[in-house]
């Protein structure tokens, strides 16, 4: 880390579509942090990326940016099924992982990012739920703790959209494609936070593509202490997502929950007693906020804002809808 100026010196490992075009672009707006390497397969491909988005080094091997010791913290864009083992190896090379979701494809391959914790105890480790830093959530907790709709009963939340390219690794089962961990974690995550506990009990329908073997849309009932949640995924259905937060005496909706795009007005529409109010968001770049609080915890040697255990509890949860 820069102790002068206190910011996160950043690399990233691969050049993907999500990075390119999104986060990376994103996290260079940071005002703790700086994105100073990126790394591919290929020392071309790598070569293009830093070349198109200005970032200062580049590395033909993601091993080889691990050994930059000139970087404080990853990135780990790559697809689900090496999520895990090259977070392991970044933790061993010193580095702070910021990792996408889902953390891992199940809950066993999850576990073992503990032990690698144990063995890098000042190493920090997060699963990348950019959408728990835009400010529609803030708002929407600060509802339910002050006790505005009351006591929260129940979720409704969809996330799907349409994609059929079978070269997509949405798309290919050995490698951890599909709905369920591709967007239907987000939904698993969002219950899981509401209501603070974990499910008690698990239902779920799964249906799978005959040629690509992933779950091409997947419907849960999460079963809470003190509520419940329905869950909807889907990569064979409309483009669409919700929330829905019920409570005792109102209930809170989404528009967008999760991600979208830039041109689309994020809502809350409060409904109490009656009486409706829409609060309005104007744009929030969640993946710079993201960014910026894992950075921030790293500067401060803090915890970060979503632990590991966290993550690993998330795919307890996906492995009960799967099974």
């Amino acid at each position: 880390m820069d102790t002068k100026s206190k910011r996160v010196r950043w690399g990233v490992l691969s050049t993907a579509n999500i990075g390119m075009k999104r986060v990376i672009p994103s996290m260079q707006k940071m005002r703790n942090g700086d994105v100073v390497a990126i790394s591919s397969r290929s020392e071309v491909a790598a070569q293009d990326a830093a070349a198109k988005l200005g970032i200062p080094k580049h590395y033909g091997s993601y091993e080889a940016l691990l050994a930059d010791p000139e970087i404080d913290a990853v990135y780990n864009p790559l697809p689900n099924h090496l999520h895990v083992p090259y977070t392991i190896l970044a933790m061993e090379a010193g580095k702070h992982v910021l990792c996408e979701k889902p953390i891992a494809i199940t809950a066993t391959e999850a576990e073992q990012l503990l032990d690698a914790q144990r063995r890098c105890p000042t190493v920090k480790v997060m699963e990348a739920f950019m959408y728990r830093f835009h400010p529609q959530w803030t708002a929407v907790f600060d509802i339910i703790r002050s006790g505005g709709i009351g006591d929260v009963r129940h979720l409704n939340t969809d996330f799907t959209y349409y994609n059929v390219d079978p070269a997509n690794l949405r798309n290919q089962a050995d490698i951890g494609g599909g709905a369920l961990l591709d967007i239907g974690c987000y939904g698993v995550n969002l219950a899981r936070w509401i209501f603070g506990d974990e499910p008690v009990g698990v239902r779920s329908v799964v249906k799978r593509d005959p040629v690509f073997k992933t779950d091409i849309w997947t419907s849960a009932i999460l079963e809470f202490e003190h509520g419940a949640a329905s869950i909807l995924c889907s990569t064979q259905l409309e483009n669409r997502q919700s929330a829905v937060i019920y409570g005792t005496k109102g209930s809170l909706e989404l528009n967008v929950p999760y991600n979208a795009g830039d041109h689309i007005e994020r809502t809350v529409t409060v409904r109490i007693g009656g009486m409706c109010d829409v609060l309005r968001f104007g744009y929030s770049d969640m993946y710079t906020l993201q960014g910026e609080a894992f950075s921030q915890a790293i500067i401060d040697d803090a915890p970060v804002p979503i632990p590991i255990t966290d993550a690993i509890a998330n795919m307890r949860v996906l492995d009960r809808i799967i099974d």
